[in-house]
């Protein structure tokens, strides 16, 4: 089992990994390494020191993301209605999306190597959206006839959209639209016998 690692340098690691996930979002996996480290306030040595390569920051760079979108079902489920709490994750998977996107190349190159990276994450996230529309359904919010891959397949159209400047405000108009189109004809809506 590996030392624990001192405070001082677990926030640095957490930084890093923090300011990582924001520049492969936006500049994708060529995002400068060394820019990553200045802007986590630390040197480029730290930054190896924690991640030895590359790709050993994308691995968890992405295990921390499908974490993250898995932890938020849980809370958002625990702190508003189920219809709001699907859509405020929905709009939460499109950050996650982003992000993959930003790492589509390494995750490619990591998916050739041993690593445990997609069978340790295969499923955690369709499992939470899954829970979302079930508690959604079961009260109500949305339609009962819902069916979690369809969305799931739906969001996933997100991801093959152009990646233009506009991509993230037209991917929450179209989370909007499929909520829209969850809830019609719910037997909880506004006007609706429950």
């Amino acid at each position: 089992m590996p030392k624990p690692l001192r405070a001082d340098a677990q926030r640095n690691r957490d930084k890093l990994v923090e300011v990582a996930a924001q520049a492969f979002a936006q500049d994708g996996v060529d995002a400068s390494l060394e820019e990553i480290a200045k802007r986590a306030g630390v040197g480029i040595g730290t930054l190896y020191r924690h991640f030895p390569t590359r790709e050993h920051l994308v691995e968890v760079v992405y295990r921390r993301e499908v974490e993250g979108l898995c932890q938020a079902a849980d809370e958002l489920a625990r702190d508003h209605p189920a219809d709001v709490a699907l859509e405020l994750w929905m709009q939460r998977f499109v950050d996650y999306i982003a992000t993959k996107r930003g790492l589509a190349t390494s995750l490619r190159i990591l998916l050739t190597t041993n690593s445990t990276l997609f069978s340790d994450t295969s499923g955690r996230v369709s499992q939470a959206m899954r829970r979302l529309i079930e508690a959604a359904a079961t009260s109500g919010k949305i339609r009962a006839d819902v069916d979690a891959s369809d969305v799931m397949h739906a969001l996933g159209g997100i991801y093959s959209a152009p990646n233009t400047p506009d991509w993230r405000e037209r991917s929450g108009r179209l989370v909007k639209l499929l909520m829209d189109g969850l809830r019609f004809g719910a037997r909880g809506a506004a006007g609706l016998p429950p």
